[in-house]
């Protein structure tokens, strides 16, 4: 007993911090429900589904963006970079980066460029817990815009996270109905 307690409760913030977002993690991503991070389908539970209903409406492109929904895809975005700087793993959330996002970076490069995140993560997973846990406040967007025949979506904000807020700024392009990530900005300041 002892020794659970002081496993428990011995280890400070970081594995309290860990312990946190890992049952936020849990119930924001709803890993026990088979669903992968395809929210573009909402009316299957298959993780391989690469059509369905796009998150920002219907299939039709449209500068009309739901905010609850763009809500919906931040948090997911900021969920998976949290889990990154946690298990110190890119390889999710590199699997949901645009084509244009992985031909200019490597997943080795993108790790590197959050050195400073997984150095500090023991001060910074308490912060990322609390804005997975928390709805984004947006400072510019969500908006969407045509390149070609496709659409992007561009959103910045943050979460106002204590001590520091959570800032972001996100971009996703629309293909087969699912928004992939071009765009990945994350500051704690």
């Amino acid at each position: 007993m002892q020794h659970l307690r002081s496993l428990l409760f011995g280890r400070g913030n970081l594995f309290s911090g860990v312990i946190a977002l890992s049952i936020v993690m849990l119930i924001v991503l709803g890993c026990t429900c088979g669903k992968d991070f395809n929210l573009g389908d909402s009316s299957s539970n298959s993780s391989n589904t690469s059509s369905g209903n796009s998150i920002f409406g219907d299939d039709k492109d449209s500068s009309d963006v739901d905010d609850t929904l763009a809500k919906a895809t931040i948090k997911a975005t900021t969920a998976q970079f949290a889990n990154a700087i946690t298990t110190e793993d890119f390889s999710r959330l590199y699997a949901d980066t645009a084509t244009e996002f992985r031909s200019k970076y490597s997943e080795d490069e993108l790790k590197s460029q959050f050195s400073d995140f997984i150095r500090q993560k023991r001060q910074l997973l308490p912060i990322l817990a609390t804005a997975v846990a928390m709805d984004p406040e947006f400072t510019d967007g969500p908006e969407t815009r045509s390149e070609g025949s496709e659409t992007v979506l561009s959103v910045s904000g943050k979460y106002p996270t204590k001590p520091l807020p959570l800032t972001f700024k996100y971009e996703y392009v629309k293909r087969q109905s699912k928004w992939w990530l071009l765009r990945l900005e994350v500051y704690v300041k």
